[in-house]
């Protein structure tokens, strides 16, 4: 509806005008539309736009020789942002993991490989005629053959170098032949919660391989409590990084990158439950770091031996504490010594079966975790180590010297 009053000669003058004010507007929409047209390339070359829009073969202009009037034109435009810079700078160092095991069928008398699972790893080293893959140890877990992916759909057979369980980390090697791309690692200690976070892998398996997808570091240093040996308690404090980027099952291993395309951490798990969304947890590249050269040139990690079987004091019965350990009422923390092995550190530092240890090197210790924490993290090879235990109710020390575990890693 149009506006009309009383007075009829302000009508006539308005009527009159109209042709006038439609030709004013439409110029003025058109000389809108053409200023908007061309100064936005020069508004993303000076990087007054939040990304940057370059014509797709040196022009913006369409080929309207095959077009008629009224046809829709398409202008192809290439968008760069520090996303895209990111990705292309370490998505290629991003591959698939084929987890091959033996089968229980046979063709031709020869057992059969099987596909047992997939995941991603990460290239972080090329080195004359072999590169380096970087993944989580239960990608590989149980492999009697691994099979990496290039990004470029190249399949080659891959050696595990070492693994370990514990830190869910495992190194291969492959042939560098066509390797074009390797990762740069980051700073994990310099993040920030809220800075953009980045996450490339293979999800679902290699039928969606490189996939990628942003979100921010939600949160640092969190720790979530691992089952190893899968009896229901925890044996493990894993320090991982949290973020709501998406991480699925078959990006374990893959990249977690900042916006420079530096990788700040190795994918590692999600929180998969009903009431629980975005949240995804990555191994910090700082603590990984020294695990992979390990990994690489021992083919395990160096960490000290103590020689003894553990129990929570948290897991025992009150009264078996008290009957049992001789524990002193106020006293319901610690480490149970269940077991001593002969000729091991803890025998020679006159440590026996029912001590209770309550601080290594002065520093409380609450349980099993916190034991092997204070153990791996803080301490080395032919170290000493300060250890205060209860035993028949009294408070004693002793001094501990550690050795390498060589075998497997108790306690």
């Amino acid at each position: 509806m149009g506006y009309y009053d009383n007075d009829h000669t302000r009508n006539q003058r308005k009527k009159g005008s109209r042709g006038g004010y439609f030709l004013t507007s439409l110029a003025g929409a058109l000389i809108g539309g053409l200023l908007i047209i061309f100064s936005t390339p020069l508004l993303s070359e000076y990087g007054l736009l939040p990304y940057k829009v370059e014509p797709q073969n040196g022009s913006a202009q369409p080929d309207s020789r095959d077009e008629s009037p009224g046809e829709s034109k398409n202008i192809s435009v290439d968008v760069v942002t520090e996303v895209t810079k990111a990705v292309e700078k370490t998505g290629s160092a991003v591959v698939g993991i084929t987890n091959i095991q033996t089968g229980g069928g046979f063709w031709f008398g020869s057992a059969q490989g099987q596909e047992a699972g997939t995941g991603s790893g990460v290239i972080y080293k090329k080195e004359g005629d072999n590169a380096y893959v970087v993944t989580n140890y239960h990608v590989i877990e149980g492999a009697n053959e691994l099979e990496v992916s290039l990004s470029d759909g190249t399949k080659v057979p891959a050696t595990l170098k070492g693994g370990d369980e514990w830190t869910d980390l495992a190194v291969l090697e492959i042939s560098a032949e066509n390797v074009e791309t390797v990762a740069e690692f980051g700073d994990s200690d310099n993040l920030k919660i809220g800075e953009p976070a980045i996450a490339i892998g293979n999800p679902l398996g290699l039928r969606f391989s490189n996939s990628v997808t942003q979100g921010i570091i939600s949160g640092l240093e969190r720790a979530i409590p691992v089952d190893i040996n899968q009896d229901g308690q925890p044996d493990w404090q894993a320090e991982v990084l949290q973020t709501d980027a998406a991480i699925n099952p078959g990006n374990s291993g893959g990249a977690l990158i900042n916006i420079d395309g530096q990788v700040i951490g190795i994918n590692s798990m999600k929180i998969a439950q009903s009431a629980v969304e975005g949240i995804g947890l990555a191994i910090p590249i700082n603590y990984a770091i020294p695990i992979i050269e390990d990994l690489e040139e021992h083919g395990t990690v160096k960490r000290p031996y103590m020689g003894i079987q553990l129990g929570s004091v948290n897991q025992i019965p009150e009264r078996y504490q008290q009957s049992e350990l001789n524990l002193p009422k106020d006293v319901n923390y610690g480490v149970a010594v269940l077991d001593v092995t002969e000729n091991s550190p803890a025998q020679e530092a006159g440590l026996q079966a029912y001590d209770v240890i309550v601080e290594l090197d002065g520093e409380k210790i609450e349980d099993v975790v916190a034991l092997r924490k204070h153990l791996y993290n803080e301490k080395e090879p032919g170290e000493e180590m300060q250890i205060s235990f209860y035993r028949d109710g009294k408070l004693q020390e002793t001094t501990m010297t550690l050795v390498e575990d060589k075998m497997t890693i108790e306690q």
